[in-house]
């Protein structure tokens, strides 16, 4: 059966943090929007860990949605500690979380669920699984989803994410290895090692390194420890591991951690499945495209990068708010809006990229952990 097509004057394709936090500015000034999302509804996946908030970004983008109060609501306190280990298990740097920072967790299924329910009922539009993509001429671009259905716009903003189906409409720049790939597995409290190894994580997050490995680990609200393995190798060496075999993933993975203290490897070891592959990928540091007519991109889609500078989630909340208020700003002169918001978010992306590029050289590069060490005593 044909569906009939349908226009929304302005269409965010993803419902993760960027669109979500334009969708709440343009709803607080009184401007509709819709968000359309592949998920077949909000919780049709896990949404990850702890994500640290940082007060110029990300805690600006949920002051301008109106929603920072009920943001620290959410805060979980005492997670801002820090400690770094050597491969031996060495402390080398602890820090205490004393309320005086500003970076607080926060989960980020709890910050997500706190944007969707911050906007109308009907904004977002689940089931949504993106096709297609193409300009239509001034300005205005049609989407094609799986389901039959097409949806005409004015403006076309793409959240949606590393591998954006909105971005070719801008740029040819595609995805590339940032060189380190992530095994994301959990021990929860059921574990038999889960009290020494939460000891060993303490509060907040725990980065023990050594050149091209680490154990990145944080606590989460439900004591569960939320743990990221990092190997540097080249992309096929974790294609080559039978993941759906627990016990021959797990030998895969402690291979690389010969000679490490037994307490990090216990880890590993006493992980419940699944273990999870991830892959990290980065966009050419800089990354920018000349001005198109109703069209941009938020967040991953318009600057993804590795996760040592800690900004992802934070740039993408601040993509959404600052383009929100450019177009507040500039009424029906999209261009203006458009122009305004990329010409700043262009030149703040490339410093955090950097910084990302300078942050895995840090956790994995040939001084590690002395880099991190030195970076976080200063």
């Amino acid at each position: 059966m044909r569906i009939a097509n349908q226009h929304s004057p302005i269409a965010i394709v993803g419902a993760g943090l960027s669109g979500l936090t334009l969708a709440r500015v343009l709803h607080v000034h009184g401007i509709a929007s819709a968000v359309y999302d592949l998920d077949a509804s909000p919780n049709a996946r896990r949404q990850g860990g702890q994500l640290d908030i940082h007060g110029d970004t990300g805690q600006e983008a949920l002051r301008a949605a109106g929603l920072h109060d009920a943001f620290l609501r959410l805060v979980h306190a005492g997670a801002q500690a820090t400690r770094v280990l050597d491969r031996r298990g060495a402390l080398l740097h602890e820090s205490i979380d004393d309320g005086t920072g500003d970076r607080p967790e926060v989960d980020r299924g709890q910050l997500r669920k706190l944007l969707l329910d911050s906007l109308p009922a009907d904004a977002i539009r689940w089931g949504k699984k993106l096709t297609a993509a193409r300009a239509l001429g001034d300005a205005r671009h049609v989407l094609h989803f799986d389901d039959g259905s097409t949806v005409t716009t004015d403006l076309l903003v793409g959240g949606d994410g590393a591998w954006s189906r909105i971005r070719p409409l801008v740029s040819s720049a595609k995805p590339l290895s940032a060189g380190i790939s992530f095994i994301e597995l959990y021990v929860t409290p059921s574990a038999p090692n889960h009290a020494a190894a939460a000891k060993l994580v303490g509060n907040g997050a725990l980065f023990a390194l050594a050149p091209d490995h680490g154990v990145l680990a944080h606590r989460e609200n439900d004591g569960k420890l939320h743990i990221y393995v990092a190997v540097r190798a080249p992309e096929s060496w974790l294609s080559s591991i039978d993941f759906t075999d627990l016990p021959a993933a797990k030998r895969a993975v402690l291979a690389k951690f010969e000679g490490w203290a037994p307490e990090l490897r216990a880890i590993i070891e006493d992980a419940e499945a699944p273990l999870l592959p991830r892959h990290i990928h980065a966009l050419p540091v800089g990354h920018r495209w000349a001005p198109r007519h109703g069209v941009t991109l938020l967040g991953d889609a318009a600057h993804l990068m590795s996760p040592f500078a800690g900004e992802g989630a934070n740039l993408a909340m601040f993509d959404g708010a600052e383009l929100g208020r450019a177009m507040v700003k500039h009424g029906k002169d999209v261009g203006a809006a458009l122009g305004e918001y990329e010409a700043t978010m262009f030149t703040r992306s490339e410093k955090s990229a950097l910084e990302s590029v300078e942050g895995l050289e840090k956790c994995f590069g040939a001084d590690a952990p002395h880099g991190l060490v030195t970076m976080f005593a200063g």
